[in-house]
């Protein structure tokens, strides 16, 4: 779509859906008169949407990385983690716990996951689904699960599995934790919940808190805001104020021009690779200024 303000209403009308839980029917109704056809607005949606396995960065056996998947309990429920990190000896590593978005631990998350190992990180990323089974390849069904979720176990789990992902002599001892959207909210409240447990946050795009519970940060945070995305820039702005109110240590960037979602490589319509190079480099730089030994 060349159009861009029938882009943006596209991009809109898609997010409606997947974070205000809309009927798929609706949608596709919606994109049609939208896009004119039933075959456009199909082609659309698949655009905007993101496509898990479509682009990996760094692949599932390189040879720079260990990784595996941990089947466990944390907080008294299965849990189910995807486990990361470099080869190479040498000093202890900082600890990165990655956040998936509101579909769950997904090929794309496990992909971030790999990335940031490679960055020189030991990482974890939980699939917080693990308690209902785990992440389904059914996105729809999915986000139906991340709705249904038990939000304090969600908590109990994150800041569980962090601490210990924190031992050994292999680590620096201090964590950190990275998320997306649903994940980018997550880090947020985890930060609240954690306290000083938590070495650094970094949330990209995600729905903040109260602005009454920026008192109860301890983690040096860096927040990444999509110029375009006003559903959470409406929560964001009060957020960060809140915090340098508090005398946190925060960094915000806006992002201008771009969607929610800019990170995510997989989605055609939303990825947007100057924006998404800058915040990575930043997220990288942080976490190694926070966590290294």
């Amino acid at each position: 779509m060349t159009d861009p303000s029938l882009r943006d209403r596209a991009v809109r009308l898609y997010d409606a859906y997947t974070h205000e839980h809309r009927d798929r029917r609706t949608l596709l109704r919606e994109m049609t008169a939208l896009a004119g056809s039933v075959a456009a607005a199909e082609a659309l949606i698949a655009g905007i949407g993101a496509a898990p396995a479509a682009a990996s960065i760094t692949p599932p056996d390189d040879a720079r990385l260990i990784t595996r998947t941990v089947h466990a309990t944390a907080a008294g429920k299965p849990s189910i983690v995807y486990l990361a990190r470099p080869k190479t000896g040498g000093k202890p590593l900082g600890t990165v716990m990655v956040i998936h978005e509101n579909r769950g631990l997904n090929d794309h998350i496990r992909d971030v996951a790999r990335r940031v190992a490679l960055a020189g990180f030991r990482v974890v990323a939980p699939d917080f689904l693990g308690p209902q089974g785990g992440t389904p390849a059914n996105e729809d069904r999915a986000r139906d699960m991340i709705a249904h979720a038990d939000y304090d176990l969600v908590i109990a789990q994150g800041l569980e599995i962090l601490a210990e992902a924190k031992k050994g002599a292999a680590t620096s001892g201090k964590g950190g934790i990275v998320g997306f959207c649903w994940g980018g909210a997550l880090v947020d409240r985890l930060a609240v919940a954690g306290g000083a447990a938590i070495d650094a946050a970094v949330a990209y795009y995600g729905p903040a808190p109260a602005p009454a519970e920026a008192v109860k940060v301890a983690a040096p945070m860096l927040l990444h805001y999509a110029g375009k995305d006003a559903r959470v820039a409406q929560t964001g702005e009060p957020w960060v104020a809140a915090l340098k109110a508090a005398g946190k240590t925060v960094e915000a960037f806006t992002y201008s021009g771009v969607d929610h979602a800019f990170n995510n490589d997989t989605s055609a319509e939303r990825y947007n690779k100057p924006a998404a190079d800058l915040a990575w480099g930043r997220t990288i730089a942080f976490l190694h200024k926070y966590l290294d030994a």
